[in-house]
């Protein structure tokens, strides 16, 4: 029995004197300005507005979010770093309609930049349901602006390279 409150004693201490976990959470418009993912640059552009009033005479007048690669869930990424919890939540930045709105399930209009790389943006998180495929830009660079079909217009979850 002395065993036993020997050890119960011992697992009370070491949990009194274990530091409470900590969390952090940002915001970032681009995922490439999480630190754990690396990435030189965002390809696929997501707009607040639809083509129409996101781009008007040459300039954006629509926030966006940018993209590089696969991106499992629009809502955001999360990772633990020793005890403390780092979350980036992913929202529509650089000014225009919808700044600072949370990017899952909001965007209506999307822009592919990349010169190498398809992508498809999906209804779900982790690239389910129904999905929309967008192809690389042009031969001059030229980044054609598209509406999501009705079916993805503020319901976008994932993204994905296609």
């Amino acid at each position: 029995m002395a065993a036993c409150a020997t050890s119960f004693a011992a697992v009370v201490a070491v949990m009194a004197t274990a530091g409470p976990a900590h969390a952090a959470t940002y915001n970032a418009s681009d995922n490439c300005d999480v630190p754990w993912i690396s990435c030189s640059y965002g390809d696929l552009w997501l707009f607040y507005n639809s083509k129409d009033i996101a781009i008007q005479d040459g300039y954006y007048k629509s926030a966006f979010t940018l993209y590089y690669g696969n991106v499992d869930d629009h809502w955001g990424t999360s990772r633990y770093q020793g005890s403390s919890l780092t979350t980036y939540r992913y929202v529509f930045g650089n000014g225009g309609n919808g700044n600072g709105q949370y990017m899952k399930n909001n965007a209506a209009s999307v822009q592919n930049c990349a010169r190498d790389d398809n992508y498809r943006v999906y209804y779900n998180s982790g690239y389910g349901g129904t999905s929309q495929y967008f192809a690389k830009n042009g031969p001059y660079g030229d980044c054609n602006i598209t509406n999501l079909i009705s079916a993805l217009k503020n319901n976008n979850a994932s993204s994905h390279f296609a």
